[in-house]
């Protein structure tokens, strides 16, 4: 009898460890603890950003403060260039946010800049990003560790890349990249 409560204690215990493993793999991306923003464009079609506030807190908190307040809606992505980003956010000035980044001496952000990866935007002061951000079209990894990455694209990632479908043209870079026809954010919108 008691070999059988043995058994069964460890054979519950054994069941517990691996339940506990599964539950914090999903932490990465895709769970309910991380906030979700909406972006929906003034054609109708929509994406879903995840934040993750564990690579650069400030950042994230200064982003969802932006979106409540309306921040974002009817503003445009003024920058796409092919296999690099989409650049969005040119408004209203707003004040610069410390930089969450390793060159910055922020060590903890080390979120890479693949592909669907939103960062920040900045100019070449570490200490410059207010409200423009990016989202990757591919891996940049030449901006790791420099500009402030603070989540992923989850669902919708065919919107941002059909803003390349748009015609650009050139705008101080030397391929295509203003947008012809303004691609229009019609709502921003925290939606878990």
């Amino acid at each position: 009898m008691k070999k059988r409560l043995l058994c069964f204690a460890l054979i519950a215990a054994l069941l517990f460890a691996l339940s506990a493993c599964g539950k914090s793999e999903s932490k990465s991306t895709g769970d309910d603890t991380h906030t979700k923003v909406r972006f929906t464009m003034e054609n109708g079609d929509s994406f879903t950003v995840e934040l993750y506030p564990e690579y650069a807190p400030a950042t994230v908190e200064n982003f969802i403060g932006l979106v409540k307040e309306g921040y974002y809606n009817g503003l445009t992505f003024h920058r796409v260039i092919e296999g690099f980003m989409a650049q969005g956010g040119e408004g209203p000035s707003r004040p610069s946010i410390k930089g969450e980044f390793a060159s910055n001496g922020f060590t903890q952000n080390t979120l890479k800049h693949e592909r669907g990866v939103i960062s920040m935007a900045r100019t070449q002061v570490k200490d410059s990003a207010s409200t423009q951000f990016f989202i990757c079209y591919d891996t940049a990894a030449s901006l790791d560790g420099d500009y402030a990455a603070f989540g992923k694209v989850i669902e919708g990632m065919e919107t941002v890349d059909d803003f390349l479908k748009i015609e650009r043209v050139y705008n101080g870079e030397r391929q295509p990249s203003k947008p012809v026809t303004p691609i229009v954010i019609k709502s921003a919108e925290v939606i878990a």
